[in-house]
């Protein structure tokens, strides 16, 4: 059982086809009948055959799958630390909801990673919803975000963080003087970070309980740029309270009363379980309860540059 022939077998599971798999690995059909082939002789299976809708997978298929999903990910990752051994640096991969990476993941970043020289780590943002996956396929080794509605048994959670989400708006807007009821905050311009765009999490709930129409919500790239057009009085944006606490004391925003506002969350971290995850991310584990870690994430602080690389994403929003 090669690599080459589990990567053939998993992209024809995850694409549904051996013509998918074939371009999407930018090798020949022929190649991935080949590899798996070879599969269902090592294994005496036929793993999968094919029908009118469709491939149908044997319950062996489906147990080769996942496996295959695991073993991938886990050469990559022995890859990666053989590679990071051998220049003498480690690599933490973090994938983080775009709330918690725009307002806390920089001052925690910033302290754990400067407690060791020889550390580096990447940030990227993903939908929690994809945050199973990913630990599985050990495509990241700590995810951060709102905690799951179901946790698999592979998998810890630590809570370490309460947080409160509340409306904002401009101090011209004509519902600075007060609050509303939920008919005129559903006919008002929502001003939005990524985080809306999502179905799990804080910001989307709030919306979802105020049920606020799509178009009257307005998404941006960041939840710092919909603050600033808040602040010009183009509308409501949703802020965690200790992110925009300046702002309401200097009279830039102004905190807006009503139903299901504020609302209270949680951040957590979830890893596989300590045998399965690198020695950086249990660490960032008992790390990230600690009160240093707290004051780090309320703090805001920015991050070394040498110290920190950010995994890049482009996202189009229409």
């Amino acid at each position: 059982m090669t690599p080459a022939q589990l990567r053939a077998f998993s992209a024809t599971v995850r694409l549904g086809s051996v013509k998918a798999a074939a371009a999407d690995l930018a090798v020949t059909e022929a190649a991935v009948s080949i590899h798996i082939a070879h599969l269902r002789r090592e294994l005496g299976d036929k793993l999968f055959t094919r029908t009118a809708h469709g491939l149908a997978f044997t319950p062996g298929g489906l147990r080769l799958a996942s496996r295959a999903t695991e073993m991938l990910g886990l050469q990559d990752r022995t890859i990666l630390e053989v590679r990071g051994a051998g220049s003498g640096r480690r690599l933490l991969r973090v994938a983080a909801s775009s709330l918690f990476a725009e307002h806390a993941a920089p001052g925690l970043i910033e302290l754990f990673a400067g407690r060791a020289d020889d550390l580096d780590v990447e940030l990227s943002v993903h939908d929690p919803q994809d945050f199973a996956s990913l630990l599985v396929n050990r495509a990241v080794d700590v995810a951060i975000g709102p905690r799951p509605a179901t946790l698999e048994e592979s998998m810890t959670c630590t809570h370490f963080l309460n947080y409160q989400v509340i409306a904002v708006v401009g101090p011209d807007h004509p519902m600075a003087a007060g609050g509303a009821g939920p008919a005129e905050l559903r006919e008002q311009t929502w001003l939005l970070g990524p985080s809306a765009a999502g179905r799990t999490g804080l910001v989307p709930a709030v919306l979802r309980r105020l049920s606020v129409p799509e178009h009257n919500q307005r998404i941006f790239q960041s939840h710092a740029a919909a603050l600033e057009e808040a602040k010009r009085g183009k509308g409501i944006a949703l802020a965690v309270a200790f992110a925009v606490a300046k702002d309401l004391t200097d009279g830039d925003l102004c905190r807006l009363q009503g139903p299901h506002l504020p609302a209270r969350g949680s951040w957590n971290l979830l890893a596989l379980a300590d045998r399965e995850a690198p020695p950086a991310a249990a660490e960032l584990r008992r790390f990230v309860t600690t009160p240093r870690a707290t004051q780090a994430m309320l703090r805001g602080a920015g991050v070394t540059a040498g110290r920190f690389r950010p995994a890049i994403h482009v996202t189009l929003w229409s």
